[in-house]
């Protein structure tokens, strides 16, 4: 017969004791393009749920593979490098099927002028520049001179002929500073479907597979948890975006106009452009071309 320790508090006879669990470390883009999957916990009760670390895209990315983070967005291209440690959230991505206002090229000259020029990468998000290098070489047949610098616009075009951004910067650009300096706008998620036809995935929702191991029905819960704050916060978007105008920059109705310009679902036709992104950049990327992305099982 088992007992306690000496000294230990006698355990109930009518109830075993069980280890306390704590609650799941879970990441949060701290970009406007995810806020609709974050405004509805709190209208939820969800929100006291999670411990929440706010990060831009690649730390979140290295957090969840260094284990420091549960379960985290994380940017394609890193989910890919590591898609053997990770299982995706099914239903759930920040993406597009068409423009996706946010992840732009800048210029100040036509994109088949850009060989050999100058062109900075201002964006935290790898996916994004991987996407831009994609298109630069294969939809126009250049190869810029590429150089790293911060996501301010007025001095990027001092020393560049054109520029990568993604984000708040980024949106920013496309509706107001770019049109202000005279400069042209790409967006790479319209220029991706044009080529493509398919829709873009840019970061998708993780779990550790042994953290998923050990807490499956918690993951789950935090699956339903951000089903249910996008699907309240897209029902409720002219609410959203009247939120985020308070703090924003931004009138409400483009942060409106914004936030269902966005896709955030993850489904057979995202698979198929996260397949298309993969066997055009693994070999060169670190993941190979028919690298599989294994969704969490209902």
């Amino acid at each position: 017969m088992a007992t306690a320790p000496y000294g230990a508090p006698a355990a109930s006879a009518n109830r075993a004791p069980h280890p306390r669990r704590s609650r799941p470390r879970v990441g949060h883009i701290q970009f406007l393009n995810c806020l609709p999957l974050y405004w509805g916990l709190a209208r939820t009760g969800s929100l006291l749920d999670f411990e929440l670390t706010k990060a831009s895209p690649d730390t979140l990315g290295e957090q969840l593979v260094r284990g420091e983070l549960d379960i985290a967005p994380i940017s394609l291209v890193e989910f890919l490098r590591h898609a053997d440690d990770l299982v995706a959230l099914p239903d759930i991505a920040v993406g597009c099927d068409g423009p996706v206002m946010s992840c732009v090229i800048v210029s100040q000259v036509p994109l088949d002028r850009l060989d050999g020029a100058p062109v900075a990468l201002g964006s935290v998000s790898r996916t994004s520049v991987r996407l831009a290098r994609l298109l630069f070489a294969e939809r126009y047949g250049i190869r810029p001179a590429y150089f790293t610098c911060p996501p301010d616009l007025s001095l990027m075009m001092r020393e560049a002929q054109a520029a990568v951004l993604i984000g708040d910067v980024a949106l920013r650009a496309h509706l107001d500073h770019a049109p202000r300096l005279g400069l042209d706008v790409h967006d790479l998620g319209q220029m991706w479907k044009e080529w493509t036809g398919l829709p873009f995935v840019f970061a998708v929702w993780a779990a550790r597979r042994d953290y998923l191991e050990r807490e499956p029905h918690i993951v789950r819960q935090v699956h339903e948890a951000f089903l249910a704050s996008r699907d309240l916060s897209l029902r409720e978007v002219g609410k959203v975006a009247e939120q985020a105008a308070r703090w924003e920059d931004l009138p409400a109705d483009e942060l409106e106009r914004y936030f269902t310009t966005l896709d955030f679902r993850l489904g057979p036709q995202q698979l198929a452009g996260i397949a298309e992104f993969a066997r055009r950049t693994g070999p060169t990327t670190g993941y190979p071309a028919d690298v599989t992305v294994e969704l969490l099982r209902p």
